[in-house]
């Protein structure tokens, strides 16, 4: 494990969990970018995420170049395959899809990245990925993989414990960008009773009461990306902090 993961893990022990913020490169201008990034670092992010499940422009690195002139938050790539990986940012969740069983996204895409990520000399964060429940339509069919069902918890925590033991840094919990609902706090309480590895979860996060039941649900680390797209306040972004800080969300600042 790596400084800058391990930099976030001491904050995490702090209290509270560690708010995220997922900015998509294609959703957002280069020109935008930086303001953006001192937006979110001034409402309370402790990183940013930079990433999309698909592409049509090659537009990461001027994003992630952009992004880091307006922070001092570190950057880490959230990649949807070898063709996202920038020498701009610090870190790269390097993702195993371990909820299908699409080679593809176990390890091919993988071992193309590894020799990118050693030559762009990023941070490598291992992260078994799990896609839980059926509301992230972009992230399921581009994958070609089935979500674990959201009423079945036990499945979710023997992949996640074969993660672990497989020797990932942490375990992510991914309802799908824009997903209608959140993964079920029940597996959330579930699958950190059963794993020692930190937990991430994000997808379908819409208000600040929702990331915060992610929080009190066992979440070491939330991931908002769809509803901090396009224009956004100071104050919104900031009631996110504060309920993934474990402080209580301002309902008049949610968006």
């Amino acid at each position: 494990m790596g400084p800058i993961f391990q930099g976030l893990l001491a904050r995490r022990r702090e209290g509270g969990a560690l708010f995220l913020p997922l900015v998509d490169q294609e959703r957002i201008e280069p020109s935008d970018s930086a303001e953006r990034a001192a937006l979110l670092e001034a409402a309370g992010a402790d990183a940013i995420l930079v990433g999309s499940s698909f592409t049509l422009r090659d537009r990461l690195d001027p994003v992630v170049a952009a992004l880091k002139k307006g922070t001092t938050l570190p950057i880490l790539l959230f990649p949807g395959s070898a063709l996202q990986i920038c020498r701009h940012a610090d870190a790269v969740f390097f993702l195993s899809l371990l909820s299908g069983r699409n080679p593809l996204y176990l390890i091919e895409e993988q071992v193309r990245s590894a020799p990118l990520i050693r030559e762009r000399g990023l941070e490598p964060i291992a992260v078994g990925y799990l896609l839980v429940g059926g509301g992230g339509r972009t992230v399921h069919f581009v994958s070609g993989t089935e979500p674990i069902p959201g009423d079945r918890p036990e499945i979710a925590m023997a992949h996640a414990l074969a993660a672990e033991y497989m020797g990932m840094h942490a375990v992510y919990l991914e309802a799908g960008s824009g997903s209608a609902s959140p993964v079920p706090p029940a597996t959330i309480r579930a699958v950190r009773g059963y794993v020692s590895v930190p937990l991430i979860v994000g997808g379908g996060l819409r208000s600040a009461a929702l990331a915060a039941a992610a929080r009190e649900a066992g979440a070491d680390i939330v991931v908002v990306g769809s509803a901090l797209e396009g224009p956004v306040s100071e104050e919104t972004v900031r009631a996110f902090a504060r309920a993934i800080h474990g402080e209580r969300p301002v309902p008049a600042a949610i968006g």
